[in-house]
Formats: structure tokens, C-alpha cells, sequence
């Protein structure tokens, strides 16, 4: 039987044939997997076991592009670096387009290693190896370094194709969470409050993004009492409404049992520790008044003053608290007394009212607020929600940057 010789052209011919059939082969394999939508891990043990056995590459680093850094996905061979080592030695190649010898290169960590392969989309640099240790001859090492880039590209773009595959899941699931906060937030917020004998409410929400974390309610207690509420809840989507349905069913619960504020603030500090363990608060002011002894008491945890008028003056309401959820037990809390004057108006808000952007803070701040409050404290309570919207729509030229609910009470 006639002997192989690697010196006959023919012989060559048909290595070179069986080496190609081979190099499909093993892409093959790599695109069934892909298909298969195999795991990162095993689409990259894939890839060594193809340097190693099927192009005797001794040894390999290959970082991706991660979050505008790269990260060393696969390692073997030689003495291992830090993955900033690898980064910064490698920048220095960034106009390289194309496979690149650098084992003469200056730098001591790249001339340890024969090849530099970058991977490119357009001008974006998604991955680049580095290949040492390679034994190939000068006739196969352009088709070798082909190859290894041709392979590397097809992981690559499975590996991109992954991350869009998982945004995209995570931007409807996304999406579907934030329809489902819509409609918990749409059961929260009256559509309408009731008219009561006595007192004129008026009440704005504009959620910034659809859904926020804003909550305002008024409900009558007794014959004599009634109560509102102004809060506030950290975050935003589903978990952040459904914190919100929780308090607003614990406030109605208990506004009816506990008489004091004191008390009722306590409970639902726990009611609401008890459910996020700390990793979400609610600042609130709550109110309660009584028409037959004309006594307002009122507690502010850790949110923005409503601001008391009647006769061209105007206080803030800051007695209370923090905010609640964060303490097993609040590091204070003292309740707020005020004997309530005809005609007294009390404007409750969320800090979306003068949240926008820092260049329109001097235009648009606390102290305009007391301005406008002084000089139109007046008016309706619709009317007075509306010009102030208005006035701040004139004011300030960004767009908020927070939900805004304002509930304004006029009490005769």
C-alpha cells in the first residue's frame, strides 16, 4: 500500500481537503448547538476544544465586549493575567482590523503570544483573542487565522443574539408589569372624591411615566370626623403599586380603629416594614379633622409640608415624623394640633410638584410656591390646583422628572 507524503501535491491537496472538511464540521457542530440554544459556558468549551484539537492553539484569551468593558470569557495556557492587564495591553491594537502578528510586539504581555484577532461589527470592537503557542505552517496559518476568526464570529453573534433575546423578554416583561401597575395604580387614585357638606376638595395626579408611586385619598370616619392622605412610595412599577394597595387597604382598616394618629402611624410603619424588610419606605401626611370641635391634628413622616392658608398667611404643616418602613421603631413622632379658622385653605402636594431639572430651581422652588400660595390662596381648590399647574408650566421649561399629586382642601 502505497505511504502518505506530505511533499506530493496531491497528498497536500486532500490534507488541505479533509483539514476544510473537518473546519465545517466543527462549525457545524458549533451552529446545531447555537440552534439548540446551548448555554454560554458550553458554546465556549466548544470553542477550546476546537483550538486545541483541531488547530493545536496552546494557548488562548478571549475577551467580549461587556457594558463598554471587556471581559475574559476563555482562558487556558501559559502564565494567566488580570483581565485589566489583557484589556489595556490589547487597546494598543485597536486600529488593527485584521488577525495580527505581535509576537515581536514591544509590549512583554503581548509578544508572549503569537496572533492578535480582533472581532468587529461596523466600528464596534465586540471581542478580540489572543492565540500563542500555535503550531501551524506558514502555507495553513492565513486559512487558520480564518478560521479562528470565522468561529469566534459565529460565538459571538450567538452570544449577541442571547442578550437581545433576554432584553427583549426583559422589556415585555417589563412592559406587562408596568400595564399591570396602571391598572393596580387606576383602583388606587380616586377617579372622583366625594362631595362632602363643609369642606371643597380638589385633587390633580399626573403620573410622570404612566405609573407612579403617588397615593392621595380622603374618607369620612364618622358623622364628624374625616380623614386624607397624601404619600409618596420609593420606586416605581408593580412592586411599588402593590406596597401602595397595601397601605392604602391597612389606612382604611385602621383609620377607623385607631383615634389617634400617633397610634395609626405606628401600625402601619409596621405593616409596611413588615412587607419590604426595609427596602422601601413612604413618606405621608395625614390629617384628620373634626367639624364639631373645628380641631385639625395632623402628622408629617418625612414628606413635604402641606402649607396652611387663611387671610393672606400661610405656616407649614412639619410636625410628625420620618418616613415610615425604614425603622423597626420610629426615632421619633410627635402629632401636629391646629384650631381651624372658616375659610381656611391647606394645599397637600408630592415633591413631583417641584421636582425638574437643577437649572430650574431658582425659578421654581419652595419659596414660589409660598409666593403663589399668599397671592392666589383664595381661589376654588380647582381652580387653585389648575393656576398653579399653569404657573409652573410657564415657569419652568423642563419636563418633571417625578409624579405630581396635588390635593387642595378649602374648609368653611
Amino acid at each position: 500500500m502505497e505511504s502518505f507524503n506530505p511533499n506530493n501535491s496531491e497528498d497536500e491537496l486532500i490534507r488541505l481537503l479533509l483539514k476544510r472538511q473537518s473546519e465545517l464540521n466543527s462549525l457545524l457542530e458549533v451552529t446545531r448547538a447555537i440552534n439548540k440554544n446551548t448555554s454560554t459556558q458550553v458554546l465556549i468549551e466548544m470553542l477550546e476544544v476546537i483550538l486545541k484539537n483541531y488547530l493545536a492553539v496552546g494557548t488562548l484569551r478571549f475577551l467580549i465586549e461587556k457594558f463598554g468593558s471587556y471581559a475574559c470569557v476563555s482562558k487556558y495556557g501559559g502564565t494567566f493575567e488580570t483581565n485589566n492587564e489583557l484589556y489595556k495591553a490589547c487597546m494598543k491594537l485597536n486600529k488593527f482590523k485584521l488577525p495580527t502578528l505581535v509576537s515581536d510586539h514591544k509590549d512583554p504581555l503581548l509578544s508572549k503570544y503569537d496572533y492578535f484577532i480582533p472581532i468587529y461589527h461596523k466600528s464596534k470592537l465586540l471581542a478580540f483573542a489572543l492565540v500563542g503557542d500555535f503550531n501551524t505552517t506558514d502555507e495553513m496559518v492565513d486559512n487558520d487565522l480564518a478560521f479562528i476568526k470565522t468561529l469566534m464570529n459565529v460565538i459571538v453573534v450567538a452570544l449577541e443574539n442571547k442578550k437581545l433575546f433576554r432584553e427583549r423578554i426583559e422589556a415585555e416583561r417589563f412592559q406587562r408589569e408596568m400595564e399591570l401597575a396602571v391598572e393596580v395604580q387606576n383602583m388606587l387614585i380616586p377617579q372622583r372624591l366625594h362631595m362632602e357638606k363643609g369642606v371643597d376638595i380638589g385633587s390633580r395626579y399626573l403620573p410622570h411615566q404612566n405609573i407612579g408611586g403617588d397615593y392621595f385619598d380622603f374618607m369620612r370616619l364618622n358623622d364628624k370626623e374625616y380623614l386624607w392622605c397624601v404619600a409618596d412610595v420609593s420606586g416605581k412599577g408593580i412592586s411599588a403599586a402593590l406596597l401602595m394597595a397595601n397601605f392604602q387597604a391597612s389606612l382604611r382598616a385602621w383609620a377607623t380603629v385607631e383615634d389617634d394618629l400617633t397610634a395609626l402611624i405606628e401600625r402601619l410603619n409596621q405593616i409596611v416594614l413588615r412587607i419590604t424588610k426595609g427596602e422601601k419606605f413612604i413618606t405621608l401626611f395625614l390629617a384628620k379633622y373634626n367639624e364639631e370641635t373645628r380641631k385639625l391634628t395632623y402628622i408629617n413622616a418625612g414628606h413635604n409640608p402641606s402649607l396652611l392658608y387663611l387671610n393672606g398667611t400661610a405656616v407649614p404643616l412639619n410636625v410628625g415624623t420620618t418616613m415610615i418602613g425604614v425603622f423597626d421603631e420610629l426615632p421619633f413622632l410627635k402629632q401636629g394640633e391646629l384650631k381651624i379658622e372658616p375659610g381656611t385653605l391647606i394645599f397637600n402636594y408630592t415633591d413631583g410638584l417641584l421636582d425638574y431639572e437643577p437649572e430650574d430651581a431658582n425659578v421654581w422652588n419652595e419659596e414660589v410656591l409660598m409666593g403663589f400660595l399668599l397671592q392666589n390662596g383664595d381661589l376654588h381648590p380647582d381652580k387653585f390646583n389648575q393656576k398653579l399647574l399653569n404657573e409652573a408650566g410657564i415657569l419652568v421649561k423642563s419636563k418633571p422628572i417625578d409624579d405630581i399629586t396635588i390635593l387642595t382642601l378649602r374648609i368653611y
